[in-house]
């Protein structure tokens, strides 16, 4: 399926101000992006970086004083596996990759370590694998209201499990602590995401789990506002703080961020219940 997206960012700098900016598709499995363009005004030089793990892609500019604007469009392939969740099971701690491992540790806003004794009183009788993932992102959607306002930048899994309320970063921080909990290694992700209304920056989450053909990062998104099957990632990490649109260092004052993002035309058919992966 090919989807179409883009963002518009707008600041006012009253001086010289360095950016990193991770607001473009990542090249990573089952995605392919294309037709990509990236304007910046005024039109000031741009250095790249892509971390070779993730596939995430980051720019870095300079730009002011006065006024600077980022547009970013591009279009991406995307090409998710459907499976059957029952037949996605967990891996035992002792059998999972290395590379997967550092999803598995508490990070800054997931402090799993904290969580571990609710979450197995919790989902311990939860089916494993896909299912217990289900189970957690059911609990937080039913438990805790989805609210603009209540949450900050400083926000953590605790905080929302206290306040029980918050936006899609507060609610994918308190399930990958939940998951990690439970020992299911679990990412952060960034992404433009299909069906969200209103459209923004997203907050989604990827679970190592067990599949038919083998271990795999498997598509969660705890609000359950987008598809699943529509994601297109920008960026992975830990949590919120290795995979933020935008990164200023110094003062700034910043218009709203606009986001869209368009999927196939006449694709109204309701959102898969199966198990969504993008590659190994």
């Amino acid at each position: 399926m090919d989807f179409s997206f883009g963002c518009a960012l707008a600041y006012r700098l009253q001086a010289p101000t360095p950016f990193v900016f991770n607001i473009e598709a990542a090249g990573c499995g089952g995605q392919d992006v294309r037709d990509e363009k990236l304007a910046l005004t005024p039109d000031v030089p741009v250095e790249r970086w892509t971390m070779p793990e993730s596939g995430n892609r980051y720019l870095r500019a300079v730009a002011g004083p006065g006024e600077f604007r980022v547009g970013y469009t591009g279009v991406a392939s995307l090409r998710p596996r459907l499976e059957d969740p029952g037949a996605v099971g967990e891996v035992p701690p002792g059998e999972l990759p290395f590379e997967v491992y550092t999803h598995l540790y508490p990070s800054r806003y997931c402090q799993s370590d904290r969580l571990e004794r609710f979450a197995r009183r919790t989902f311990g009788g939860a089916p494993p694998g896909h299912g217990r993932v289900g189970a957690v992102c059911n609990w937080i959607r039913e438990h805790v209201d989805y609210a603009a306002g209540t949450s900050d930048a400083s926000t953590s899994a605790l905080d929302t499990m206290v306040q029980r309320a918050g936006v899609c970063r507060d609610f994918v921080h308190l399930a990958v602590a939940l998951c990690r909990a439970l020992g299911i290694p679990a990412r952060y992700v960034s992404a433009y995401a299909w069906r969200l209304d209103p459209a923004d920056f997203h907050a989604a989450m990827e679970v190592w789990l067990q599949g038919p053909e083998g271990g795999a990062w498997y598509m969660h998104d705890p609000t359950r506002m987008s598809a699943p099957e529509g994601v297109v990632r920008i960026g992975v990490g830990r949590d919120a703080s290795e995979v933020a649109f935008a990164s200023p260092f110094s003062a700034f004052e910043a218009d709203p961020p606009r986001v869209w993002i368009a999927g196939p035309e006449g694709a109204d058919a309701p959102s898969t219940t199966r198990a969504v992966r993008y590659g190994g």
